[in-house]
């Protein structure tokens, strides 16, 4: 589970869920929520004060749109994809995955021993 200490771990990975879950289906914020916690088994689970700002701050820069809906009788603000935002999820992913390739390398021992560049 998600918490304080891996904040700098998962930096970056609330953001890639929301958007990947966002090019699936339009939803609304805690339906993100529980989607998430879902969708990694429990593993990871980031409340309404960590996904709120990060839909706020997606939609001000263009890569959400929102509308609000009513959802099963009650009015919700629904947040789906804008073209910026398969743009920006394309690009996340492609990096996530070049950074779980490079670290899967290290954890099974097949990193060239040379020291690393900072």
């Amino acid at each position: 589970m998600a918490d304080r200490k891996d904040n700098d771990f998962l930096n970056g990975v609330p953001e890639l869920l929301i958007l990947r879950l966002l090019a699936r289906q339009p939803m609304y914020g805690y339906e993100l929520v529980q989607a998430i916690k879902l969708s990694t088994g429990g593993v990871l689970q980031f409340g309404e004060g960590c996904v709120y700002p990060i839909l706020h701050r997606l939609e001000a820069e263009k890569v959400l749109a929102s509308r609000r809906e009513a959802v099963n009788g009650r009015s919700r603000v629904v947040y789906r994809l804008a073209t910026a935002g398969k743009r920006r999820l394309a690009e996340s992913a492609a990096h996530w995955e070049q950074v779980a390739a490079a670290v899967a390398r290290v954890l099974r021992g097949e990193d060239d021993g040379s020291p690393a560049v900072v």
